[in-house]
């Protein structure tokens, strides 16, 4: 899943904790790069418990990591946006795996 603010794609991390961070924008589970954490407009979703933007979205659920709240997530009303050019690299990759498994038959 690449940064949600600039599209860049996150590579094999070191051993140890990732830089990436996840966060919630607009009702759905987000990366952000190490550059783009500095920003000041992330315009994160907020709890609206705490305030805070530590949230995680999962199984149609917003939980707050700071204060447990919990909440549903709401439904977008349409398909995710899709960084340029990732429908490509997507299709290139699916070619070349199942190029592979068909020509090992």
């Amino acid at each position: 899943m690449p940064c949600y603010r600039c599209g860049a794609r996150q590579t094999d991390p070191v051993r140890g904790a990732s830089p990436w961070k996840r966060g919630v924008h607009s009702q759905a589970q987000v990366l952000i790069c190490p550059d783009c954490q500095h920003a000041h407009d992330l315009r994160l979703d907020t709890c609206a418990s705490c305030g805070s933007t530590a949230l995680i979205c999962r199984l149609g659920e917003v939980e707050c990591r700071t204060c447990h709240a919990v909440r549903p997530a709401e439904r977008s009303a349409g398909p995710p946006e899709i960084p340029d050019g990732l429908a490509d690299e997507v299709a290139a990759a699916l070619s070349r795996v199942l190029g592979r498994l068909t020509s090992q038959s």
